[in-house]
């Protein structure tokens, strides 16, 4: 006989599984939709879920702060900003080039509902991001 123990938590997983599926569904189309853009450094992101919120942390190393763009999207946030590479002095030669120069572009996956954007703010390479959920 089978035991109902079980159950429930299979149940939360498949609804999680099929609310995966729903967002990469929906970002496979978005970006059919979206025209071709040049390669691009995807940053690393901290996300954090409070109560009411969300709190990103996105690492921007050499960005402007004026030079950064942040939208919310149908499928999550899209962060967007170019970092020019150093000038070198004539005479010298790269070495080694860690950091990345050039387009960076960073998308996130946000729960699915509708959200707005509270706070943003740029400070020691890190662009930090409040967002709330916006209820209809």
């Amino acid at each position: 006989m089978m035991s109902w123990r079980g159950k429930p938590s299979m149940w939360a997983e498949a609804c999680a599984l099929l609310d995966e599926a729903e967002r990469r569904h929906r970002h496979f189309f978005e970006l059919l939709a979206a025209p071709s853009a040049s390669p691009a450094w995807e940053p690393p992101a901290d996300v954090f879920a409070g109560q009411s919120e969300l709190h990103v942390r996105v690492a921007l190393p050499g960005a402007q702060a004026e030079d950064i763009q942040v939208r919310i999207v149908q499928a999550g946030l899209l962060i967007e900003t170019k970092v020019a590479p150093p000038t070198v002095l004539a005479g010298m030669r790269i070495v080694r080039l860690e950091i990345p120069y050039g387009q960076m572009r960073r998308r996130i996956d946000l729960p699915p509902g509708r959200y707005s954007l509270l706070e943003q703010r740029f400070e020691n390479g890190n662009l930090h991001l409040r967002i709330a959920e916006t209820f209809p």
